[in-house]
């Protein structure tokens, strides 16, 4: 299966460290984001990886020149959705994406893919602990998830965090038929809203990639949930990347 990375932001919260290298490059125990995905994805067996690009793309083509790339040029005027569907042509044989500002291992990954699940989001269920530390970014900031039965009821940081069963990585995993839905409901949404509000998004290329999970949810779309305790830390912030120097127990 296919890896795709959205990482085509800046990362203006994690500045200094992202003055001049896009954020996957920030280095955590003397690794990049980028390579501790790099290795998580190996070690499920993943190794064809999809890079999506804006700020400093150049540097990653450089870098990584086995990478498939898809250039997301207008970075600065859209959000994850909208950088996501850049890799839109190479989805058809499924996939599982990630953001690129995450560190996670290789287990978080085995466990989405052996779901059998047409879509399945890889969701923290021991959130609230990382959350004792991170000043910066609140549990109110999280991608918070309610389940029923197997399956996702919503994905919204709006959840009380007594409420949510876990916090979204920012992983997911996508068969060729639930590719399929997710392109289906993209085109749906956008020839409707483009260049207008949509759910919380100012304007629809502004809206995260949740807003889309959490309207395919209420249309009666089967979201999987793949559990993981722990094995993952989000690094959005300069208190972020501090606490994983610190604390990051990779493989």
């Amino acid at each position: 299966m296919k890896a795709i990375i959205i990482g085509a932001g800046r990362g203006r919260r994690l500045m200094p460290t992202t003055a001049d290298s896009p954020k996957c490059y920030a280095e955590v125990q003397g690794k990049r984001l980028l390579d501790w995905a790099l290795r998580a994805f190996a070690g499920a067996g993943v190794t064809d990886i999809c890079f999506i690009g804006g700020y400093q793309i150049e540097k990653v083509r450089r870098d990584y020149p086995q990478f498939t790339f898809r250039h997301n040029a207008g970075w600065e005027h859209n959000n994850i959705l909208a950088s996501l569907m850049h890799a839109e042509d190479v989805m058809d044989e499924g996939f599982v994406c990630c953001y690129s500002d995450i560190l996670f291992t290789s287990d978080v990954i085995r466990r989405v893919l052996a779901h059998p699940g047409d879509i399945a989001l890889s969701v923290d269920t021991r959130w609230l602990e990382r959350y004792q530390h991170r000043t910066q970014h609140p549990p109110d900031d999280g991608e918070k998830v309610t389940v029923r039965n197997g399956h996702v009821t919503r994905v919204h940081r709006a959840i009380p965090p007594h409420e949510a069963h876990g916090e979204y990585t920012g992983i997911a995993k996508f068969t060729p038929a639930g590719a399929q839905r997710l392109r289906e409901h993209f085109h749906r949404v956008r020839a409707s809203h483009a260049g207008k509000p949509w759910r919380e998004a100012a304007v629809f290329e502004k809206a995260y990639l949740i807003l889309l999970f959490q309207e395919m949810v209420e249309a009666g779309i089967p979201f999987a949930h793949a559990d993981t305790p722990g094995s993952y830390m989000e690094v959005d912030t300069q208190e972020d990347f501090e606490l994983a120097q610190r604390h990051w127990r990779g493989e």
